[in-house]
């Protein structure tokens, strides 16, 4: 649907995390008074009617994902059902039962515990601030073909994680600089550089707010699978340990990261 220039600029200073919401919801209310555009007024009326039954709105958390399967060249998952799966485990655990049973007062958006889903580690999603951050991620190795030496893969990667030289069989992979975007194994013309896993990375504990905090990477690359069973174990770990609704980072300068890390390494196993 059409918006006016001043609804853009009114949807623009929404905080990001609810901002699809609001538009949806704008949008609605337009087709059902059968606007033909979006108007400021429409906005502004919206926005009261919003605020004023916020927690009806309110889901328990909120999954953002990024526009990789729009088309995106950057794009590492093969499948399409990673989120929706995500999003099950979500509404399995009736996060807003839980919130209502912990928050003082009326629920509001910053209680809800968000999880950001991201297809490159180009992170378009901002999964360094969500409670839980999860990034698409491809581990390159080597196959039984030969290598070419023509370069491609040491031009293409960004985080200069790859050395070749004339003297060398094939290239050298520093994996404490790669960031498993996959743009190597893309490049490569004779298939000598495989995708050894193509999984993801996990981040937890990041939040914005009056005392931001950016998330802390755990685990390593995960299997599809695997990623699933840690974000159900560590929402068991979040809703056994909040007291009040706090976000998952406050969580974890309390109590520390050590049994999450176990859980990870258990999953592993």
């Amino acid at each position: 649907m059409r918006w006016s220039k001043k609804a853009e600029e009114a949807l623009s200073k929404v905080p990001f995390f609810v901002r699809g919401r609001v538009r949806r919801k704008v949008e609605e209310e337009a087709a059902r008074q059968m606007a033909t555009e979006v108007s400021l007024d429409l906005v502004r009326t919206c926005r009261q009617n919003f605020l004023k039954n916020m927690e009806d709105e309110i889901k328990g958390y909120q999954l953002e994902n990024c526009f990789g399967s729009s088309g995106c060249p950057n794009r590492i998952p093969s499948s399409n059902g990673f989120p929706d799966m995500v999003e099950q485990i979500l509404k399995k655990k009736d996060i807003k039962t839980f919130l209502k049973a912990v928050v003082k007062g009326p629920l509001k958006f910053h209680h809800e515990f968000r999880v950001s889903i991201s297809d490159c580690p180009n992170a378009c999603s901002r999964p360094q601030v969500c409670d839980l951050g999860i990034i698409a991620a491809v581990v390159p190795s080597f196959s039984d073909s030969e290598c070419s030496h023509c370069g491609v893969c040491s031009e293409i990667c960004m985080e200069n994680a790859i050395t070749l030289t004339d003297d060398m069989i094939r290239p050298e992979l520093n994996m404490d600089k790669c960031l498993y975007c996959g743009n190597c194994v893309k490049v490569c013309p004779t298939d000598s550089l495989k995708r050894a896993l193509e999984g993801y990375r996990i981040m937890i504990g990041g939040k914005l707010g009056r005392h931001p905090r950016l998330a802390t990477e755990v685990g390593g690359v995960l299997s599809e699978q695997n990623i699933l069973d840690v974000v159900d174990k560590f929402l068991d770990f979040y809703m056994k340990e909040s007291l009040k609704g706090e976000r998952f980072g406050e969580i974890l300068e309390r109590v520390g990261i050590g049994e999450l890390e176990q859980i990870i390494l258990h999953v592993n196993s």
